[in-house]
Parts: C-alpha cells; structure tokens; sequence
C-alpha cells in the first residue's frame, strides 16, 4: 500500500504542471500575452512549457526525483508572487496559497525521496 500510495502522491502532485504546460501549448498566444501583461518576457513562454511538462513527467515516473522537486518548489512559489500577489482578491489570494501548498508538497517530496515504484527506487536514490 505504501508504494502505491506514492506513486499516486506523485501523480496528484504533478497532473497540475503536467495539464498546465500543455494548455499552455494549445493557448500559447493567449498565454504569452498574458505573461507580457504581468511583466514576464513572454519569450520565455517555451522553458515554462518544458519545466511543467518535462517536470510534472519527471515526478509521475519518479526520475530525479529530489532535484525536479525543489525546482517546482521554487517555480511555483515564483509563479505565485508575479501572478498572484493581488490579496485584497480573494481568488488571488486562494490560488496564492494553493501555489504555497503544492511548494510544500514538493518540498516533501525532496527530503523523503519518490518511493516505491519510481525510476530513482530502481537506482537506489530515494
């Protein structure tokens, strides 16, 4: 049960980045627009569509498990200050604290590891 509970864990964690990075292909002008709006360079739309789908894929198959979870720690914290920093709304302010959950999730998942049924539990990593 506990290995199956990871592995699930894992896929809760990453389906959110995984989904997003691939929206955001479909919606890539929108996207890019909206970035540019926030003050983020919109050329930078391309390595924010690798970090979520390579990263979200990286997490459900447990492959560098540890590394992968401090860098979307620190993207989504990133993500939640540029994008969601407006507290007096209070959608803003849920998504804000959500990007800060997921962060502690993937915190987590750094110090302990992937678990069972992960690439790195075949390498002897987590």
């Amino acid at each position: 049960m506990e290995k199956i509970s990871q592995f699930v864990s894992r896929l809760f964690l990453a389906q959110i980045f995984l989904l997003s990075g691939i929206f955001k292909i479909s919606g890539y002008e929108g996207t890019q627009g909206y970035m540019d709006a926030m003050g983020v360079p919109g050329m930078l739309l391309p390595l924010v569509i690798v970090i979520e789908v390579g990263g979200g894929l990286a997490i459900i198959a447990g492959w560098q498990t540890r590394i992968i979870s401090i860098a979307l720690a620190v993207f989504t914290v990133v993500a939640a200050v540029i994008f969601h920093n407006n507290f007096s709304d209070q959608m803003q302010m849920i998504m804000f604290m959500k990007n800060i959950a997921i962060a502690g999730g993937f915190i987590l998942l750094a110090v302990h590891g992937a678990g069972g049924y992960s690439l790195d539990s075949r390498h002897n990593v987590s």
